[in-house]
């Protein structure tokens, strides 16, 4: 019901900063939940950020948490990533996520997913 398209990757220096963006289609956009997600090569898939529906509030990655932020703006139907102070270690395929529920940390939780933006990050 809802589709998901990721923007802004590339490469970007340690220490640099990056937004990556989410486009989504869908009426009920402001119902669900968005989540960022990330793989890091020979790694599961990890939680990264996540918005609430409805009260907007926001949570974090321990790995992540201080150098990220993420918000939306409903009436555009994106969901933004704001990267700070990357690290090598940031190297990953990111995925926006969606859900019609409370915010998980789970991407099983997840019923939406876009098909990932690479972010490169050199030292």
């Amino acid at each position: 019901q809802v589709q998901l398209v990721e923007s802004g990757g590339g490469l970007v220096q340690a220490g640099g900063s990056l937004r990556l963006s989410c486009a989504a289609s869908g009426r009920t956009f402001s119902a669900y939940t968005m989540g960022w997600f990330r793989q890091r090569p020979g790694k599961e898939r990890e939680f990264v950020a996540a918005i609430q529906r409805g009260s907007g509030s926001t949570y974090y990655g321990d790995d992540v948490k201080g150098r990220v932020t993420i918000s939306r703006d409903n009436a555009k139907n994106t969901v933004y990533l704001q990267m700070n102070s990357v690290k090598p270690e940031d190297t990953a395929v990111y995925y926006c996520a969606a859900r019609g529920f409370v915010y998980s940390t789970d991407p099983r939780r997840y019923d939406y997913w876009g098909q990932g933006t690479q972010v490169t990050v050199s030292s």
